[in-house]
């Protein structure tokens, strides 16, 4: 049975697996944290047919990591059974927010990356001794991260900002 001519139940199962095919997808600057986990995700939509339209949040709009995210996400979606095309719309709203990350991706950038993660106007702390940090740079090595110094252990700190 083709799934033109399946239940909702056989989509939904479709649409868990694209997430799941989503998920496996780790962000290029940071391995081992998915873009999922970063709060890209968005939206997906699966058609009868099996096209697959993905909808994805940039960190910010000239991040230099979006084609090769938008890659690896088509590579992965369709690599799933049923799904006959793929791809990957990038959206301009809602626009995204350092707090769309899961609690376990802050955890994994603190502690693998060094890297903290900025709640609003929130101060930062260190992810290493939990000391406040102070801005040296509002410029990053991307525009969605800052430099910081932390005034405990004197390391310096990026901050996911956003």
């Amino acid at each position: 049975m083709s799934l033109t001519e399946g239940s909702a139940i056989d989509m939904l199962r479709l649409e868990a697996q694209v997430h799941s095919a989503v998920s496996s997808v780790d962000d290029p600057e940071y391995p081992g944290i998915s873009i999922v986990d970063l709060g890209l995700l968005e939206t997906i939509h699966v058609e009868p047919d099996g096209s697959t339209v993905i909808g994805l949040i940039p960190t910010f709009s000239g991040c230099p990591a979006l084609a090769i995210i938008a890659d690896d996400v088509v590579a992965a979606v369709q690599e799933v059974a049923d799904v006959s095309t793929c791809t990957v719309d990038w959206l301009s709203s809602p626009a995204w927010h350092a707090d769309r990350i899961s609690h376990e991706a802050r955890s994994c950038l603190e502690r693998k990356f060094t890297v903290a993660v900025q709640i609003g106007q929130r101060s930062t702390t260190c992810p290493l001794c939990a000391s406040k940090t102070v801005e040296q740079s509002m410029f990053g090595p991307s525009r969605c991260r800052s430099v910081h110094t932390c005034t405990g252990c004197g390391e310096t700190v990026e901050v996911l900002r956003g």
